[in-house]
């Protein structure tokens, strides 16, 4: 099915982009709907098999991605996905749902009748946990290594409110001593999870460069590298998700800072992308809300690094190899990282301090 959907996907993307050169617009989902009406009864009969709601789904997703690229600033236009790369399906109507299974409803054409008929067909699925409040709509997703995963999205939106604590953090992302220190003094070592893995993954990629293209160990090089990538990822999201929890059991108000990644991996490159600050903030973000917690981030011109989080004084000779440095002012002695921490906080709770 998600072949067939890769079908749809490219042959509306290719009316969008037509109509992108000779209007300079898009299309748009209340064009492109009836027209897929149109075509399923003349020349795309073979795509009727398919629930007509996730057939639209595909659509909206082409409209969203299309008012993204109008509306954002350096957004792209979308692109033609592969058949086998073609990653999820949205079922709003057509299933049920009970403990460990789900039941999908198709159309296939009944030779005796000649027509199309619903064909239900039932799946088995492992569920670890149970899902709370009405279900909205379920998501079926295939990953690089071919494992489907069933999301069901509800409406539930409760809290997990976890008592108060009356403490506040500010926390410096790093890239030498630490990935993040704490106002406190604390400093939490990132276990950098793609790095343990190099050695493994260049031994795969060589052995990937020796297959046959296309062939089925050429196919079976490509699973074993997504699965150990796939491995990386979820240990690295793993560790991302116990530490937001547990600093929001610890603190009620937490400040970060906003980091410029895209200069960031200019320098730094690979360890950016294994440290994943971003997706660590989306996450924390979310705990937060989720915890009845406050989080804040501060701007990224907002000044932490230089000024004494004593007297406010700017140094302005400090380097990025200085890890440890004294205030030809006050006289105190800083670490980098937890002075950065402490002028994190201080700018997250001033009203004056653009706030992101």
């Amino acid at each position: 099915m998600l072949d067939d959907l890769a079908d749809v996907h490219n042959h509306f993307l290719k009316l969008e982009n037509r109509c992108y050169r000779r209007y300079g617009k898009y299309a748009g989902r209340y064009l492109l709907q009836p027209h897929l009406t149109k075509l399923l009864h003349r020349t795309k009969q073979h795509w009727a098999w398919i629930p007509r709601d996730t057939l639209d789904a595909v659509i909206i997703r082409l409209h969203i991605a299309w008012e993204r690229f109008f509306n954002i600033a350096g957004v792209g236009r979308p692109k033609y996905k592969k058949r086998h790369k073609y990653r999820s399906a949205k079922f709003q109507t057509g299933y049920k749902l009970e403990d460990g299974g789900v039941r999908l409803s198709f159309k296939s054409w009944n030779e005796a009748s000649q027509r199309l008929k619903f064909n239900k067909r039932w799946f088995l699925f492992h569920q670890h946990r149970a899902w709370h409040g009405n279900v909205r709509y379920i998501q079926i997703l295939r990953d690089s290594v071919g494992t489907y995963w069933l999301y069901v999205v509800t409406d539930d939106a409760s809290k997990e409110v976890l008592p108060a604590t009356g403490e506040s953090v500010g926390a410096d992302f790093g890239m030498k001593d630490a990935f993040l220190t704490l106002n406190t003094g604390e400093k939490i070592q990132h276990p950098q999870f793609l790095k343990q893995s190099l050695k493994e993954l260049r031994n795969l990629n060589k052995s990937l460069s020796r297959k046959a293209k296309d062939s089925g160990n050429y196919w079976r090089a490509i699973h074993d590298l997504a699965r150990l990538y796939r491995k990386v990822a979820d240990q690295r999201r793993d560790w991302q998700w116990k530490l937001a929890t547990d600093l929001c059991r610890r603190f009620g108000l937490i400040a970060t800072e906003t980091l410029n990644l895209d200069g960031m991996k200019r320098l730094w490159g690979r360890k950016v992308s294994d440290l994943a600050f971003y997706e660590f903030v989306e996450i924390l973000s979310f705990k937060s809300v989720k915890h009845n917690r406050y989080f804040r981030q501060v701007g990224q011109w907002t000044a932490t690094t230089k000024p004494c989080s004593d007297c406010g004084y700017n140094n302005e000779n400090l380097s990025l190899s200085d890890r440890q440095w004294t205030c030809p002012n006050c006289g105190s002695h800083h670490d980098r990282d937890v002075n950065a921490a402490i002028n994190i906080l201080r700018a997250a709770c001033d009203p004056v301090v653009e706030i992101v």
